[in-house]
């Protein structure tokens, strides 16, 4: 079990910071610090940066662009990049389908899709969620007609975070209306430029773009873009996130937000803003949790590092990360009294109304409020865990 760094992965810690401090743009770093936008060309730029270091794709295989890193190296390279304030890779692409053509796609599919989504010449959206199959996805009624070598898709797809930028979409298609649910479906690649592709917006109550609805018109996608067998789609959607489970503590996430109140409360004291007398004893709090979140993360990766068998534990690390992130916000909201109030001078197109570092933190706990359900709710990690943890 491994609960400090060894040499090794000290000297590479530090190659991590040189590399930062050598191709991080201030400007961008201060971006994601604040929570203001990124620009997809700042993403685009940032993701060909590590792609020349072949540092992009941490969880691909080495022969297909991989680092062959262990996850205790990944979690530590995920650390200084979230602590640096890096603007996160796409995750659609990393993360997820790429993966799955990795392990699904044909030959001819991963020459031409990796390759592009390693140097931010393609980017992705998810088609899963339809406004009638939310959580569950066996019931989506988006169809794939056969039609020769094509397939002609209708229906829509909801919740599609990214579809404005996004020129690719992988969608959960019913190929098959009377099969059983899960084997009817089919798990398609679809250019976004194909006629018939439609993107509406869908604002969040502080009028931020944070969602799409995506309609298919009887849209002609060529067989050749299914990924995996034919009604088989089901299989391929439950493999992309993979070992992927193993990362879901948002340690990273939570030391940034933590280094975060750290600094406003340092700026707060030095203009003489008091702080709540209990503050820093929450703030104590947090920390404590933080460190007891990032030993039990790294006992489990170097526990799957090792060879051993990691079941349900992950639903822990899922349920108190996402958890450990809200207080994180709710305590950064504290610090800031009520320059939190205002509308983000984002929306507002406005300079901010009190100092930069107290714009949008209202805006983030907001968001961050469904960092409890994506993923799997809270209360189905409760259920995970007592029944395959604790067998209850």
């Amino acid at each position: 079990m491994q609960l400090e760094l060894n040499q090794a992965d000290l000297a590479f810690r530090s190659a991590v910071r040189e590399f930062l401090k050598e191709n991080l743009k201030p400007q961008i770093a201060r971006k994601v610090k604040l929570g203001y936008p990124i620009d997809k060309a700042e993403q685009d730029q940032w993701t060909r940066s590590l792609n020349r270091q072949g540092w992009a794709a941490p969880n691909w295989p080495v022969e297909m662009g991989g680092t062959g890193w262990t996850m205790v190296r990944r979690q530590l390279f995920d650390n200084e990049m979230r602590g640096a304030h890096a603007p996160e890779l796409q995750g659609f692409g990393f993360g997820m389908v790429g993966p799955a053509i990795i392990k699904y796609g044909t030959e001819a599919q991963q020459q031409h899709y990796l390759p592009k989504i390693l140097n931010a010449d393609i980017s992705w959206c998810q088609g899963y969620s339809e406004p009638q199959a939310g959580s569950d996805l066996a019931s989506v009624r988006t169809q794939a007609i056969s039609d020769g070598d094509d397939y002609i898709v209708t229906g829509s797809k909801i919740w599609t975070s990214a579809a404005e930028h996004a020129d690719h979409i992988f969608a959960l298609v019913r190929s098959d209306p009377s099969a059983k649910p899960q084997l009817g479906i089919s798990f398609l690649l679809i250019d976004m430029d194909d006629p018939g592709v439609t993107v509406k917006p869908l604002i969040a109550f502080n009028g931020k773009r944070l969602w799409n609805q995506v309609f298919f018109d009887e849209v002609r996608v060529p067989k050749a873009n299914r990924l995996g067998e034919e009604h088989r789609g089901w299989a391929v959607a439950k493999n992309l996130l993979g070992n992927e489970r193993l990362l879901v503590s948002r340690v990273a996430e939570n030391r940034r937000l933590l280094g975060k109140i750290i600094d406003i409360a340092k700026r707060e004291r030095d203009r003489d803003i008091p702080l709540d007398a209990d503050f820093f004893t929450k703030l104590d709090a947090l920390e404590i949790r933080l460190e007891a979140l990032s030993a039990t993360a790294l006992r489990l990766l170097s526990a799957f590092d090792s060879g051993g068998v990691v079941g349900a534990e992950p639903s822990m690390l899922k349920l108190k990360g996402s958890q450990l992130v809200q207080d994180m916000d709710r305590c950064l909201f504290d610090a800031i009294g009520y320059y939190g109030i205002p509308v983000d001078s984002v929306m507002r197109n406005a300079d901010p109304i009190g100092e930069d570092y107290e714009d949008m933190i209202a805006s983030g706990l907001f968001h961050h409020r469904g960092y409890t359900i994506a993923g799997g709710s809270s209360e189905i990690q409760h259920n995970i865990i007592a029944k395959a943890v604790l067998g209850l």
